[in-house]
């Protein structure tokens, strides 16, 4: 079991394979680290914000959140930010189904139905030809893992962590951030230090000052241990 130190530094946390196993499933034993953390936790996300805001809401925290890869930043229940184009991916979905693909999700489209500012389409989906237009349209596809993502150029995680630390009266450089992703090596470049889990991909990796001996929520787990101490 994990013991958070009472002068542990704010934490922002992905939750993706890194709060997750394999499956996505979330890890239990992550539950009382993040109840127990002294000092303000933002969770970064590319999910839309139902998502990381229902997890801080039966966690019983602050609801310190990033969302769609930077689009969407809230910080508690009064301070809002909403940036991206919502209407350019609206575009790109529609050319993409013209095209005859599909965005991967079903009928009910619970990925994309609560979105803001962007759109996920299902990694069992062409992705070039989704580059392609999103490259018309003026938006750029992250691939996270989990789905691809298709945002504005100058919508990113480390920019909502910017958002939302301002309005708490921190830095990004007060934050430890610990993530596993491509949509996470911005967070990293403007936390005070980056920690990436085992199973992270080459280009988080490259941004963290350090990569954990075990994947997913076991790295998560051994980030904490190692370096929930001040900055």
């Amino acid at each position: 079991m994990v013991t958070v130190p009472e002068d542990a530094p704010p934490l922002v946390v992905d939750i993706d394979g890194t709060l997750t196993d394999d499956q996505r499933a979330l890890d239990p034993r992550v539950m009382a680290v993040l109840r127990s953390w002294p000092t303000p936790v933002v969770v970064a996300t590319g999910k839309a914000m139902p998502y990381p805001v229902a997890l801080c809401e039966f966690l019983g925290m602050a609801q310190y959140v990033v969302a769609e890869n930077g689009g969407v930043a809230l910080a508690g229940r009064d301070t809002l930010s909403i940036v991206g184009d919502r209407t350019a991916a609206e575009a790109v979905a529609t050319e993409y189904r013209e095209r005859g693909y599909e965005l991967g999700w079903g009928a009910a489209d619970l990925v994309n139905r609560w979105r803001e500012t962007e759109l996920a389409v299902s990694r069992d989906m062409p992705l070039s030809p989704l580059e392609e237009i999103a490259t018309d349209h003026g938006m750029v596809v992250l691939d996270t893992g989990f789905a691809y993502h298709v945002v504005s150029p100058d919508v990113d995680k480390g920019k909502g962590l910017e958002a939302v630390a301002t309005e708490l009266d921190l830095t990004p450089a007060d934050f430890l951030a610990v993530g596993d992703s491509e949509n996470d090596a911005p967070t990293f470049e403007v936390a005070g230090r980056g920690v990436a889990v085992a199973n992270a991909d080459e280009q988080v990796r490259a941004a963290a000052e350090y990569v954990t001996e075990a994947a997913y929520a076991d790295g998560f787990l051994e980030a904490v241990e190692q370096f929930a101490t001040p900055l």
